[in-house]
């Protein structure tokens, strides 16, 4: 399921304000700062800090290597 564009714009980390990574055939989005992933349920970002779950290593090393691959979208605004 894809999110709405207007809400991938302003979509950020609850935890360090920061975008997230949004890899759609996953249904995750991806903090790498803080190797935390948030699931989408239904549609519906859980963007709750209990609800976060932490990347080791080489999870985090394979979603970077997805995101140069695939180039996943950041969320928040899009550079002009």
């Amino acid at each position: 399921m894809s999110l709405d564009p207007l809400l991938l714009d302003v979509l950020a980390c609850p935890v360090d304000k920061g975008p997230l990574l949004w890899f759609a055939d996953e249904e995750v989005l991806y903090n790498p700062r803080l190797k935390k992933s948030y699931a989408v349920v239904d549609g519906v970002p859980v963007l709750l800090v209990d609800e976060a779950v932490d990347v080791g290593e080489p999870e985090h090393e394979r979603l970077m290597a997805k995101a140069d691959k695939d180039e996943v979208r950041a969320t928040g605004p899009t550079p002009l």
